[in-house]
């Protein structure tokens, strides 16, 4: 797909944990495609202010905020700064996730809730909270989360990050049947494994991507957080009005053979 098929001029993306890794090719990609960005992060102010700055470079505008988004709080205070200083907001990727790697026996109840309020809740508080500024969208406003092949296949020490995978992907379809009639796509890019900060911690993860290779039908061509960002950038776009409450699976090919 040519770069200059994707049109977001004009328009306000915000993309949660976009400091690094996917979240972050994600905000440049939208930037590259004409859409100004508003950068979120948590914990690493500088790695945000470097997104920032190739958002910039692209030129385009950008803004900081710190928000943990699996706190409602964080998120309306948020979203109140993108109201006051921006004025508009038009597409939301909500990328941030974590939950941590340990067995399905040893996690408790703290683990589920906290895995469940940043990975799950989380969309459903953005999109109620930006309700009023994706109707104000010249056009369809876009929603789009972030899944990966956790939320269908058994990993290990992945059990509470796949389950709410799985309950994104539900969740997406459901505020779609609520909120599709009121001019807001919501969907999912699932992405098969990519070389992350976060994946290089998964359990046996040396095995792990030394068997990607093998697995992809696309000649041998690692998958990149750029190939998923291509497909965030694609949702986000007029392209794609018409495609609502699906999965998009990203991932050369490589979850459909054994």
């Amino acid at each position: 797909m040519e770069r200059n098929m994707l049109n977001l001029e004009g328009r306000v993306a915000l993309v949660t944990g976009s400091s690094r890794g996917i979240g972050r090719a994600c905000a440049i990609r939208l930037a590259e495609a004409g859409a100004d960005v508003v950068t979120n992060y948590v914990t690493s102010r500088s790695a945000a202010e470097d997104t920032a700055l190739e958002i910039c470079a692209r030129g385009r505008r950008a803004w900081i905020v710190k928000a943990d988004v699996s706190e409602e709080e964080d998120i309306q205070s948020m979203v109140d700064f993108i109201g006051e200083k921006v004025g508009r907001l038009d597409v939301i990727v909500s990328n941030a996730a974590s939950g941590g790697f340990r067995p399905l026996l040893e996690s408790s109840s703290r683990h589920f809730e906290a895995t469940m309020n940043l990975n799950v809740m989380a969309i459903v508080h953005l999109v109620k909270a930006a309700m009023p500024l994706l109707e104000r969208s010249e056009g369809r406003a876009k929603v789009i989360a972030l899944s990966s092949h956790g939320s269908q296949i058994a990993l290990p020490s992945y059990g509470l990050v796949g389950t709410s995978k799985a309950a994104v992907e539900s969740i997406a379809r459901h505020l779609a049947l609520e909120i599709g009639d009121r001019g807001v796509n919501v969907n999912v890019v699932k992405s098969g494994l990519v070389e992350t900060d976060s994946t290089k911690r998964f359990p046996d993860a040396e095995r792990m991507f030394a068997e990607r290779q093998a697995k992809t039908m696309t000649g041998g061509r690692d998958l990149t957080a750029d190939d998923v960002a291509n497909a965030v950038a694609f949702l986000a776009s007029p392209m794609a009005d018409m495609v609502q409450g699906e999965v998009l699976t990203v991932d050369g090919g490589a979850a459909v053979h054994v």
